[in-house]
């Protein structure tokens, strides 16, 4: 008998005339526990937890329109190459949502709306407010991507290898069953990295001390697992030197969110030195 993770038998749900995708019901999931935990986690530190909500309003529709402009443009086969069909581009429900254009344009939109309204608190702290959230978000999206057979890595003989139906492997791919869930794989890292940065301010008090550490360390924490992750992963990217166009953001992150996190811990508790002056 082969072991393997069964393939999902469907990936959405009809009522009548209306389908429900699995893969929206995770995100909308998602966003959901990320502004409940944002929101209390913003209280905690002083804040209208109506700042979180507010913002929200701004960030997610960012946050959905960017993630899909990273994707399209880091994997553009599917929708411009040969066989390809711009309006599916557009089909957000069957999957593709770039994690770093999301954040990034979702960021954005938050932002102006701190720029533009009167809160209670800075917006590095509603970034640090919204960090774990924003990650265990990232995790219940990718039961979205279970659902839609997608995200996967190579071949595997492992016991916990998902079995991909025909019609969804790669060129090159057919005559493999099991593969690696790489999208277990990032759901469980996250999951991680979440309760770590729930936890690690307290234990790294004299490390991490300044407005906008936690959300550093989450981009830190979580680019790091997803570079060897994506490593892994077999659908169709763009290639830049040999390697994912993917491992390039992500190694470009990774030294990023690093420099800033050592230059944090160089200069100290800012609040503390202007104090002090």
């Amino acid at each position: 008998m082969i072991k393997l993770i069964p393939s999902p038998s469907s990936s959405q749900l009809s009522l009548g005339p209306v389908t429900i995708h699995y893969y929206a019901l995770c995100i909308i999931a998602g966003i959901a526990i990320a502004i409940w935990l944002g929101r209390r986690r913003y209280s905690s530190l002083g804040g209208n937890p109506e700042d979180v909500s507010e913002a929200a309003i701004w960030a997610v529709p960012f946050g959905i329109i960017g993630g899909r402009i990273y994707h399209v443009i880091s994997s553009p086969q599917k929708y411009f190459g040969e066989n390809g069909n711009p309006v599916d581009a557009f089909r957000i429900w069957e999957g593709g949502l770039g994690i770093w254009g999301a954040i990034s344009l979702g960021a954005i939109g938050a932002y102006a709306y701190f720029k533009t309204h009167k809160t209670t608190l800075k917006f590095s702290q509603f970034l640090d407010a919204l960090a774990p959230g924003v990650i265990f978000a990232q995790a219940i999206g990718r039961v979205g991507n279970y659902f839609n057979q997608e995200v996967f890595g190579k071949p595997t003989n492992l016991p916990w290898g998902i079995e991909i139906r025909p019609f969804k492997r790669p060129d090159g791919y057919e005559e493999f069953l099991k593969f690696h869930p790489t999208f277990l794989y990032e759901l469980l890292w996250c999951v991680v990295i979440g309760f770590l940065l729930i936890k690690l301010p307290g234990l790294l008090s004299r490390v991490i001390t300044n407005k906008g550490d936690i959300f550093a360390l989450y981009v830190f924490g979580y680019t790091a697992g997803r570079l060897w992750i994506e490593a892994l992963r077999i659908d169709e990217a763009n290639y830049v030197l040999g390697l994912r166009l993917n491992i390039w953001v992500c190694l470009l992150v990774l030294v990023g969110s690093a420099t800033y996190l050592f230059k944090s811990a160089r200069r100290g508790n800012t609040s503390d030195n202007q104090a002090a002056s």
